[in-house]
């Protein structure tokens, strides 16, 4: 199809990165298109919501496109019924897929063999990944958590000051040029937050300041759950690695008051989908983008190539495949050329695109691959997860999923011998923990004691955690019997989540499968991910001791899991090789995923040791930008969202000077 329009830019995606530069550049006049691979963007959420009401599993991804789920796929080698994604046009990876990781017709990745017979904590396993994303109008930021919080100087000289990681291109001067981009990121998202708390929680790092002089958050914080309540009144006076520990009420990018959006009404359904868009999704600043009268988004378009002129370098198009229906075959190709070029597809989809792109003279090794950094350091804040009973009831299951946390232990001297985390306060009672209210109920109802609290036991803290003494060993309730003691638990169910902060490592990438290809015949990401380093693996020992301790100074009852010891050979029993399990000082663990997908085409210093410069442009092609968490040189210690969009805002700045040159030059 032959291309209508001259755009100054096209960008490929359009979640929040790509939206934020193109509502930036559409308001300077230049014209702008995106091609998104998935469908757009409804006129209303119904639909969404009505999938995720009738998905069988609650999760991030069950409302959006592709169904996570398909009844006629179920069989006994595949109870979860997980769709084929060689048979999908835009498969995606879904937590689903987790435990389905060495099973290709069910999961969208591709993964590396064990290398060799493993110990239970050898630092060589390969795991799987444990997040996930989506590809729709709008991106990933349809079930994102909402959680805007700035990184921290110190996250910026990892290596100068700890010893460990990289630092950032410029170190703590870049977080200095970065803060009025935060200012602007608030902005945009509307973000709700007190400044006060923040300042005492930023002020505690070094003396670190991190707002402008005369900044305020655009709308006051969401109200604290009576759960973050009860953390605050119980954590004082605890020190942790020298370090005090407190709680702080989280910045949010949703509305505590009517606005633009709707006020929060507190549905604790913030993920996978919030009801009400009181929560800041990308489909907002993209319907901002599109106001702006120069910018085109053509849907259901697949990037499969990006063009290089043999002679220049420069990008000269990006290549796409249409389609009609997720599952039907093609339906069309073209090209799309434009002054610059934007890849905003996040840090699993962009990578994979860029090496894909390998039939270009000068690039074999992929577009803007010539330091064979593409696909390297994928990161994610691995998660562990602790959840307790608390001493009386909190009335947990109200307001969005979290609204405080413990933030202090981002930054210390202890930095130097383990990974960094912050503990994120969960307003969801044990629903992520142990899939509750169904666990408990079940357990209730059918006699059984998945949940713990229905035969003898003891805890973590050597505490019982029969819920009811009373009560016989899995014991079966009906009518007032049953509510009441569902009532007792459910009212008093708490959750502490870590995210811990991961290294930069090279082994950890995203390449191309040699055999599986999605339904367009593009091939599927194959993927390296291990946590070899005792940096990491010592962050989940302290998690793991504090968490006990808090709920200690709580008066609570701890009833995290010990989580199975690992599978890695399948030669050594009959069971399945397990994802996310690991063993560390004799101890056994399961991480989580925080959705915190990083790395994989990093900002630095030359182009022998990044993709990136720090104006995101790639060293390769000087027009061509990558944006998104995928250029971050290490994850840090906050949320990542909040820094794509300051990031995102500060590219558009870096591509509209040099188009503004590209003018000047041509006039």
């Amino acid at each position: 199809m032959a291309q209508e329009k001259n755009y100054d830019v096209v960008i490929v995606g359009s979640g929040i990165a790509g939206a934020i530069i193109a509502y930036n550049l559409g308001k300077q006049g230049k014209k702008v298109l995106i091609l998104e691979a998935g469908p757009k963007v409804p006129a209303d959420r119904s639909n969404y919501m009505k999938t995720f009401f009738k998905a069988n599993a609650k999760t991030p991804e069950s409302p959006y496109p592709p169904s996570t789920q398909d009844p006629n796929s179920s069989t006994a080698d595949n109870p979860l019924g997980l769709p084929d994604p060689g048979k999908e046009n835009t498969p995606r990876y879904t937590v689903l897929q987790i435990d389905s990781w060495r099973k290709p017709k069910q999961c969208y990745f591709d993964y590396q063999d064990q290398p060799g017979v493993l110990s239970p904590d050898s630092p060589d396993a390969n795991f799987a990944f444990a997040s996930s994303y989506e590809r729709i109008g709008g991106g990933t930021t349809w079930h994102w958590l909402g959680t805007s919080l700035r990184f921290i100087p110190n996250d910026f000289v990892m290596k100068s000051k700890y010893g460990v990681g990289v630092d950032w291109p410029g170190g703590k001067a870049f977080y200095d040029k970065l803060v009025p981009y935060y200012e602007k990121a608030t902005d945009e998202i509307g973000v709700a937050g007190s400044k006060q708390q923040l300042d005492k929680l930023y002020s505690g790092f070094d003396g670190q300041q991190t707002f402008g002089a005369d900044y305020d958050y655009p709308m006051p914080a969401i109200d604290e759950s009576l759960v973050d309540n009860d953390f605050t009144t119980h954590v004082k006076n605890m020190t942790i690695d020298n370090t005090e520990i407190y709680t702080t009420p989280t910045p949010q990018g949703r509305n505590s008051r009517p606005g633009e959006r709707r006020q929060c009404a507190g549905n604790t359904n913030c993920i996978p989908i919030c009801p009400i868009q009181a929560k800041y999704d990308a489909t907002v600043t993209l319907a901002r983008a599109l106001q702006t009268g120069n910018v085109d988004v053509l849907y259901q378009h697949v990037a499969s190539n990006i063009q290089v002129d043999v002679d220049t370098d420069q990008i000269s198009g990006i290549d796409y495949i249409t389609y009609d229906t997720q599952t039907g075959d093609s339906t069309g190709n073209g090209t799309v050329t434009a002054t610059k070029y934007v890849i905003a597809a996040h840090a699993i989809e962009t990578p994979k695109l860029l090496l894909m792109s390998k039939n270009n003279v000068n690039f074999p090794n992929g577009v803007a691959n010539s330091s064979d950094q593409v696909g390297r350091n994928l990161m994610d804040h691995i998660m562990y997860l602790s959840w307790a009973l608390a001493k009386n009831p909190v009335y947990p299951f109200r307001g969005p999923l979290s609204t405080s946390g413990i933030e202090t232990l981002r930054d210390g001297a202890f930095r130097a011998d383990r990974s960094a985390y912050r503990i994120e306060i969960g307003n969801e009672g044990w629903q992520w923990a142990a899939n509750d209210p169904f666990t408990t109920l079940a357990d209730f109802v059918f006699g059984q004691n998945n949940s713990q609290t229905n035969a003898a036991g003891t805890g973590p803290q050597g505490k019982s955690l029969k819920f009811n003494p009373d009560l016989p060993d899995n014991a079966q309730l009906f009518g007032d019997a049953l509510t009441q003691n569902l009532n007792g638990i459910f009212t008093r169910q708490i959750r502490l989540g870590y995210l811990i902060e991961q290294l930069p490592n090279p082994k950890n990438r995203v390449e191309l499968s040699d055999t599986l290809t999605d339904n367009l015949g593009l091939p599927r990401p194959k993927v390296t991910y291990k946590i070899e380093e005792d940096y990491v693996r010592n962050a989940f020992t302290s998690a793991k001791e504090v968490s006990t301790q808090i709920y200690d100074a709580l008066g609570a009852t701890e009833y995290t899991k010990p989580a199975d010891k690992p599978v890695f050979n399948v030669t050594d029993t009959d069971k399945e090789l397990t994802s996310t399990n690991f063993q560390y000082k004799g101890e056994n663990y399961k991480f989580y995923g925080a959705g915190h997908i990083v790395g994989t085409y990093r900002m630095g210093t030359t182009k022998e040791n990044s993709v990136v410069n720090e104006r995101q442009q790639t060293w390769d092609h000087s027009n061509l930008y990558l944006v998104g968490s995928g250029i971050f040189p290490t994850i840090t210690t906050a949320n990542p969202t909040l820094t794509i969009a300051a990031l995102a805002i500060n590219a558009a700045d870096n591509i509209l000077e040099d188009l503004n040159k590209t003018d000047s030059s041509i006039t």
